[in-house]
């Protein structure tokens, strides 16, 4: 038994029971959820998870450093990549976002324990019997993006930021009745 969102397809099943919930503090898969759920703004989840792989060649495996130091050519060439969603604000936000990570880690600041230290670091277990009482947002969520803003971070909507927190198990919204929880 898994969450019923997870059933459309094996790459669902797989991110799904391998992944969502599970707490991370990988920087580099911080900034790799980050800028897939900031694609995935206006689109369905499986629509990015099927181009992931592909994802993951266009950003270099979303090594911040090098994904900051994109310059205009790349960006022009990423937004040819018919394997990625092809929207200018989205890649242009993902390259500033890596580009505000790494001044973060050059004071010494790493941005999962920025997001971790926002719930003491312990990761917020709901407990849902069905999919609709998820909300799309929440305080928490309102809270990040607000200061992620300030910080210059950009498509980090509260919505997004939500997602976000539920991807690299900030928020485990696995329903009561999963066995991946």
């Amino acid at each position: 038994m898994r969450c019923e969102w997870a059933n459309s397809s094996e790459a669902m099943q797989a991110y799904h029971d391998n992944e969502w919930g599970k707490p991370s503090r990988d920087e580099r898969y911080f900034f790799e959820m980050l800028t897939l759920e900031g694609a995935q703004a206006g689109l369905s989840w499986a629509t990015i998870i099927k181009r992931r792989e592909t994802y993951r060649q266009a950003y270099d495996n979303f090594e911040i450093d090098k994904v900051a130091s994109y310059d205009q050519e790349k960006r022009d060439s990423m937004l040819q990549d018919k394997g990625i969603i092809r929207n200018r604000l989205k890649v242009d936000s993902s390259i500033s976002n890596a580009r505000v990570i790494q001044e973060m880690h050059q004071k010494d600041e790493k941005f999962s324990d920025y997001i971790w230290n926002f719930v003491d670091n312990k990761p917020i277990i709901n407990h849902y019997s069905d999919m609709s009482e998820m909300p799309a947002q929440t305080k928490l969520s309102q809270q990040i993006s607000k200061d992620l803003k300030k910080r210059g971070f950009r498509f980090v909507g509260p919505t997004i930021i939500y997602s976000f927190l539920q991807a690299v198990g900030v928020i485990n919204d696995h329903i009561d009745s999963c066995n991946y929880k």
